[in-house]
């Protein structure tokens, strides 16, 4: 069999524990016996990472802007036990934040729908699309415990050493805490460009949420930046497909999204984004069925899977014990990385099978074949519980079909 060309590399970043047993699976049985595969390949595991003092992380980044499609496994953010565990000689940054701070991106997360896993919101009839600013806000505050009596102010200096702003936040009558948040310009129009380009993309509505009515400043600045440029870049692209841009307070959204059919992006600041997407993934059925692609305004993209590295799994496989990992997410952060390259580069054999790798591992669940944690929730008779090999295998037996 003629294997698929492809002309320009993928950016392929390799991880941690048992989601990067589970990569090379994927690569033997499920797309080297079909693809010449080209990649530029960067080790993000834990070891490598220590080893260049993260510079392999930074060098992943920018091969990804040159060529402009990356596909990344799952990788371990240290925290303090990772550090003993591991030997490092510092606490490394999370790999995506570094990575996201590079291309400047937003991400786009997805569950993936199959017969036999029913939402739990019954009336969600099509996936729901999170799209998270993962920039800025309470994950860049600084923060603040309060003693005892005393007062708290905002303070602004401008570049030329000029006090512009200073206004008291609280005068404490005892002990508390204290928060300082903030967000930039910049940022927010990326991350409104990165939402407005994503959904003209996949035609779909977009909505989008923050809290203006109660911060009159902060959350207003993100509605007016988007308002302006949805007007001035995208309003006639949106018209011409038959598509909206929504805007409303979160509270509202809330109480829409629960009752729709799915079917949008919902477009959220950090935090928001970041509670409303596990929200929508276990709604859904399961986080190991959730997609995750990063959007730059450059039109960069990099697909992963939104779990993380299945570590209680890890330590079984080490042991010698049979495992039950979900490979799906990762499946198709290949698939997804797959198809853009052949949309880029214009090779439709490569995004033929693309599809093919995805309706193949749809159907071997639709099928009754699944792991572990699928067969405790599908709604399927009698399903067949596999291995983490042999989930794989059954896919690769269809795709071969």
């Amino acid at each position: 069999m003629t294997k698929i060309q492809m002309t320009t590399p993928l950016v392929e970043m390799d991880g941690d524990e048992m989601t990067r047993i589970i990569w090379q699976m994927i690569k033997d049985e499920l797309l080297l016996p079909y693809i010449d595969l080209k990649t530029e390949y960067y080790d993000l595991g834990l070891p490598e990472r220590e080893r260049t003092k993260d510079q392999v992380t930074v060098d992943s980044a920018e091969a990804t802007k040159k060529y402009g499609v990356a596909v990344k496994c799952a990788t371990i953010t240290p925290n303090a036990q990772r550090v003993e565990e591991y030997r490092l000689s510092q606490m490394w940054k999370s790999p995506n934040g570094t990575i996201r701070a590079i291309l400047d991106g937003t991400v786009f997360r997805a569950p993936i729908m199959v017969r036999g896993i029913s939402p739990v919101v019954k009336t969600w009839k099509h996936p729901i699309t999170i799209a998270r600013h993962a920039y800025g806000d309470v994950y860049r505050c600084t923060e603040y415990r309060v003693p005892g009596p005393g007062r708290a102010e905002l303070v602004f200096t401008g570049a030329d050493g000029k006090e512009e702003f200073r206004q008291t936040v609280y005068d404490f009558e005892c002990s508390g805490v204290l928060q300082g948040q903030y967000n930039k310009d910049s940022s927010i129009a990326s991350f409104a460009r990165s939402c407005f380009q994503y959904a003209i993309d996949t035609k779909q509505d977009l909505w989008f949420a923050t809290k203006d009515t109660i911060s009159k400043q902060y959350d207003h600045t993100f509605k007016d930046i988007f308002q302006a440029i949805f007007d001035a870049e995208y309003k006639a692209a949106f018209d011409a497909l038959g598509i909206e841009y929504f805007y409303t307070l979160i509270d509202d959204a809330v109480a829409r999204v629960i009752r729709s059919q799915g079917g949008f992006i919902w477009a959220c600041k950090n935090y928001d984004g970041d509670v409303m997407s596990d929200m929508v993934s276990s709604a859904f059925g399961s986080l190991a069925m959730m997609t995750s692609v990063l959007v730059s305004p450059a039109g960069v993209y990099e697909y992963e899977a939104a779990h993380g590295t299945v570590q209680r799994h890890y330590y079984k496989h080490l042991e010698g014990k049979e495992t039950s990992t979900n490979s799906v997410a990762t499946i198709f952060a290949w698939s997804g990385a797959l198809r853009k390259r052949g949309e880029l580069d214009e090779l439709p054999d490569l995004v033929a099978f693309a599809d093919r790798l995805e309706a193949a591992t749809l159907a071997t669940i639709e099928a009754g074949e699944m792991t572990g944690d699928l067969a405790r929730i599908t709604t399927l008779p009698n399903p067949v519980t596999l291995s983490t090999g042999e989930f794989i295998s059954a896919i690769a037996k269809r795709l071969a079909a």
